[in-house]
């Protein structure tokens, strides 16, 4: 907006009649600030959670992001993970790939609430922006830690058989180092206390949410290199020779006329686009929306790497990530559960009936369950075996809700036998599981500054009932009934495959 007239007559009288009162002042104050200036710059680099000059550069040259030397010449990868956990560890697998194609550091994410964040529909082509996303996690993250609830991916997944392949940062490390905020309240024992503390400000946390997020776009000479792409315009490919050619799945016309959409998804290969050569290359810090992919009318929604018999090292790696299991601690229990508290050979039952879509699929559901049954029964009978079937059962639908469905039919006929876990069966080994540290220990660790065994308030017990009770399904030796299209089902089915249970 132009100023009036006689504003800016004022403003421009003002400063020719100040002129000598202010070559006065300065030249009085040039020999302290000549003393003073490195003293004030040292305070100033020790306020701002992003100095504007690389140490011993004497205020000069080229920028550094992050307040730590230790991340000095370290390139990172950050991406935004949702909805429910089976999608969580999904995202992270291609997270895996992405950083070991562009040669960077991969932040591992908490895990966060079931559908704490969503993304929204990418055949229906109505998904959240990359930014919010990555804003929403920060956000959520953020809540785990006041809440003193934060789980790190890498306590309840073994990261393990990426150690060769895939360098990996702890979020909780990379965030105190990185933009000076403290996460000492997301810890449960003395080795995250000692690594995960900063001198935190309060504009620290804003700052940190505002560049891991890109909501101000490409900013801080490089620091940051926001991706916008998404599963509207984009799916990432690698080494396929069609970089920039039109997908298989593209909205219908109805879809664009009713929705008003303009976009076309094209094929890109993200070495090529995000790798050397490219603006993204230079940043410290590579910033992804979600990187949840799903199959969809023949193609890949976003993320379709699959193999690479081009690349020796990546197809090793795609061949390491296709199963990552739990935590020893995790497993160990699974199996010591099924040994102890079932000990016959049993079925094991997974039936989501109450989140999203399943709620509407009971009778599929169950009409699974009663058949696999039947065909139990059958085998029993040829074998002359006069026992009951043993079926562990881990649902979503409380006990006092089973009245009137399939699940109060089996639990009062006797040639059924039932086992349920409860959270009270498990709390021991959550508090194993917290005390080994693995998200930390698992990724890169700073220098030591203290005491490892300093206390500090833990955070609370992580609810891990849904993958011990994946680890016991994965012992079931008379076979598994999943719900049709749940994640979870598709988990079990993996640990199966991969013949984990060790009784």
């Amino acid at each position: 907006m132009d100023l009036p007239a006689n504003r800016g007559r004022w403003r421009r009288r003002s400063a020719r009649s100040h002129v000598p009162l202010l070559v006065a002042i300065f030249f009085l104050l040039l020999p302290a600030s000549l003393l003073l200036s490195s003293a004030y710059s040292s305070l100033l680099r020790s306020l701002l959670p992003f100095s504007a000059s690389a140490p011993g550069s004497g205020g000069g040259g080229t920028l550094r992001c992050g307040r730590s030397a230790e991340l000095e010449g370290e390139r990172f990868l950050w991406y935004a993970p949702h909805s429910g956990f089976s999608n969580q560890v999904g995202e992270l697998r291609n997270a895996a790939v992405a950083a070991a194609l562009l040669n960077r550091t991969l932040v591992v994410p908490p895990v966060l609430d079931h559908h704490a964040v969503a993304l929204g529909s990418c055949p229906k082509f109505r998904v959240a922006e990359p930014s919010d996303l990555r804003a929403a996690v920060w956000d959520h993250a953020m809540q785990l830690l006041r809440e003193q609830r934060y789980v790190s991916m890498g306590d309840i997944v073994d990261l393990s058989p990426l150690k060769p392949l895939v360098k990996t940062i702890d979020f909780r490390v990379f965030v105190s180092l990185w933009c000076g905020v403290d996460m000492q309240k997301t810890c449960f024992s003395g080795l995250c206390c000692s690594v995960s503390g900063g001198g935190s400000l309060p504009s620290d946390y804003d700052r940190c949410r505002s560049l891991l997020s890109g909501l101000e776009g490409s900013e801080s000479g490089g620091c940051v290199y926001p991706v916008q792409d998404d599963c509207r315009t984009t799916v990432w490919t690698y080494q396929e020779n069609n970089d920039g050619a039109l997908d298989s799945f593209q909205p219908d016309e109805e879809l664009k006329r009713k929705k008003k959409i303009s976009y076309v998804r094209r094929r890109k290969d993200i070495y090529k686009s995000l790798g050397p050569g490219n603006k993204a290359e230079d940043a410290t810090l590579l910033a992804f929306g979600t990187l949840f992919s799903a199959p969809y009318k023949g193609s890949e929604s976003y993320f379709d790497i699959h193999e690479s018999p081009k690349d020796h090292r990546l197809q090793n790696l795609l061949e390491k990530i296709e199963f990552l299991p739990f935590a020893p601690e995790i497993m160990a229990a699974g199996t010591e559960l099924a040994k102890s508290k079932i000990k016959e050979p049993f079925l094991c039952a997974q039936l989501r009936l109450l989140d999203g879509q399943f709620k509407n699929h009971w009778k599929s559901t169950f009409s699974a369950l009663k058949e696999k049954l039947k065909s139990l029964e059958v085998e029993m009978k040829t074998n002359k075996n006069s026992g009951s079937v043993h079926i562990f059962l881990m649902t979503d639908l409380p006990r006092a809700n089973w009245t009137k469905t399939y699940l109060a039919d089996i639990a009062k006929d006797g040639k059924y036998q039932l086992y349920i876990l409860k959270e009270d069966d498990v709390l021991q080994t959550a508090e194993k599981l917290m005390a080994a540290e693995h998200g930390i220990r698992s990724g890169f660790l700073p220098k030591i500054r203290g005491n490892t065994n300093k206390d500090c308030d833990p955070v609370q017990l992580p609810e891990i009932l849904l993958y011990i009770e994946e680890s016991v399904c994965s012992c079931a030796s008379l076979g598994f009934v999943g719900t049709a299209g749940s994640t979870i089902a598709g988990s079990i089915e993996t640990m199966r495959k991969n013949n984990v249970c060790k009784l």
